[in-house]
């Protein structure tokens, strides 16, 4: 979607939810005397499923352990998921249902760019928080949606990370890019084109793939041609997937970055052993390294939860997104509303999550979020870069 259809079709949802906004009451709503239920839309079933799955667990991770505890001021948190598939038509269907059936008093861990694109105004004009989507895109931090709490860093900070590497560390300049051919896809694309602007350069190569579909080889034909020495991946892990295989078919190796919305554990389990040497980019720390304190807690929480589950980047994004929302809420107070929720997250600026912190508006200034990578090993583990 270009960024006029973008924004057409943002002013007519604007309009649409309008229409609907005074059936739901605010504020109240999703909070009686021992719950708080929070809503997910995100892809539960289908192709890119192994996202939307990871991000609901660590979310119940997160929220199991809060409970356990007693809650937030004798309230349970609640979460009730539900499966759009990665379609934005879908998204908008489960999010209305959420809003005006469930009547959930903040929405959560939200997966993809064009499910956000779908649905966030909805929420706005209901002036239901939108908490935590996983997603990096521009337009979520329009000022219009004051609704909105990233916790991401921007496509375009992740896309100056892999540039940098590629370029500064690796000394690569012929890129190729690999996008879902969406407005994720070309979010991530004007990123990947402006850190090379900066430093002289140009793509050498870009292939695009519809989204939810693993047809790849029109694009890797493109891409093939052009021979470059890096390929950047951004989309979901089986197209990612289906591209790095087509490409050891035919005997090209170029070095291969995939974006974190890839989902690195699923990814690496789609290419076993072909996977070695893969880059891996994330936005959360290393879930393996339990020196720090946020990844031992959250390793504590899934394995209180589900034993058999392993540390997984996009749970634990999940679970930190659930423990910051359950201390702004215990620092709101025991009647909390939609609009507290988000004027302690906007007024308190940075929260400490497990010695991680995570910042908001002007705080960002001096702790902006964290982009990492990692390389995938043959047995399917995960090796930090030194360095990032």
């Amino acid at each position: 979607m270009r960024l006029s259809r973008v924004r057409t079709f943002l002013r007519l949802a604007f309009l649409a939810c309008g229409l609907l906004a005074g059936a739901a009451e605010a504020d109240e709503l999703g909070v009686t005397n021992d719950t708080i239920l929070f809503g997910q839309v995100a892809a539960l079933e289908g192709p890119s499923a192994a996202i939307g799955q990871a991000e609901r667990l660590g979310l119940r991770a997160a929220f199991t352990e809060i409970n356990s505890k007693g809650g937030v001021h004798g309230r349970k948190l609640r979460l009730v998921s539900r499966n759009d598939g990665y379609d934005p038509d879908r998204s908008v269907v489960e999010t209305v249902k959420l809003i005006y059936e469930d009547k959930v008093f903040a929405l959560i861990g939200a997966v993809g760019t064009p499910t956000a694109i779908a649905t966030v105004p909805i929420a706005a004009s209901n002036d239901v928080p939108y908490i935590g989507p996983v997603s990096g895109a521009d337009f979520l931090r329009d000022p219009q949606f004051q609704n909105v709490v990233n916790i991401r860093p921007s496509h375009g900070a992740e896309a100056e990370v892999w540039i940098k590497h590629l370029t500064e560390e690796l000394h690569l300049t012929r890129i190729g890019i690999f996008y879902e051919d969406d407005n994720f896809g070309r979010d991530l694309l004007t990123g990947v084109k402006a850190s090379l602007d900066r430093r002289g350069l140009e793509l050498a190569a870009e292939g695009t793939f519809e989204r939810n579909t693993r047809v790849v080889s029109a694009a890797f034909k493109v891409i093939r041609r052009a021979e470059p020495e890096a390929v950047i991946l951004v989309g979901t892990y089986g197209p990612c997937a289906e591209f790095i295989k087509m490409a050891h078919r035919s005997g090209f190796t170029p070095t291969f970055v995939a974006a974190s919305f890839a989902g690195a554990n699923a990814l690496a389990k789609e290419l076993g052993p072909e996977g070695r040497g893969v880059i891996v980019s994330d936005v959360v720390p290393f879930p393996w390294d339990t020196q720090q304190k946020l990844v031992a807690d959250y390793q504590t929480a899934q394995k209180a939860l589900d034993p058999g589950q392993a540390p997984d980047f996009i749970a634990l994004e999940g679970y930190l997104t659930g423990r910051l929302v359950a201390q702004a809420l215990e620092m709101a107070g025991p009647n909390p509303t939609r609009a507290d929720l988000l004027r302690v997250i906007n007024e308190a600026g940075q929260f400490d999550i497990g010695g991680t912190t995570v910042a908001f508006g002007t705080a960002l200034q001096s702790n902006p979020p964290h982009v990492s990578l990692a390389v995938i090993q043959s047995d399917g583990s995960f090796k930090p870069l030194d360095g990032f």
